[in-house]
């Protein structure tokens, strides 16, 4: 192999080299920020991370929304059609909010009550998040395979 050869093939190698680490900690640096989004029947099984921020999805459970008179708080259920969980926020609820409708809410768990941060509403009345339906679609079929 000639000098130029190997120089060559020494470069090429350190470019290879410095691509992946940068490709390594781009991945790292991501995943660190990502959260994921469970429906109420996995965060019950103990599948949502603890302490960590996680996304809920389902629908509002009618007749479960309680607003305080004195300030913005607002607590509701989310349920999967087969379980529920309580949901707590503070702030002003999207337009599109209400009962029996989709929506994305990001939080933590605190003593079996979502703490919500960030409240999301579906737009329309026959969209569904593909999320939430692969999350309800999920517990349907853990539901009609616990019961066998």
């Amino acid at each position: 192999m000639t000098p130029t050869r190997k120089r060559r093939l020494i470069a090429v190698g350190l470019v290879l080299l410095a691509v992946a680490a940068a490709a390594t900690l781009t991945v790292f640096a991501l995943g660190k920020y990502q959260t994921y989004l469970y429906s109420p029947s996995e965060v019950l099984a103990g599948k949502a991370p603890a302490g960590a921020s996680f996304r809920l999805g389902g629908v509002v459970l009618e007749h479960s929304l309680q607003r305080a008179p004195d300030s913005l708080k607002v607590a509701f259920v989310v349920t999967d059609r087969f379980h529920e969980l309580p949901v707590e926020y503070t702030g002003i609820l999207p337009d599109l909010f209400r009962e029996g409708q989709s929506i994305v809410a990001t939080g933590r768990l605190d003593h079996g009550r979502f703490v919500a941060r960030e409240v999301l509403a579906k737009h329309d009345e026959t969209y569904m998040p593909k999320e939430v339906a692969d999350a309800i679609a999920k517990a349907k079929a853990a539901q009609a395979h616990s019961a066998r």
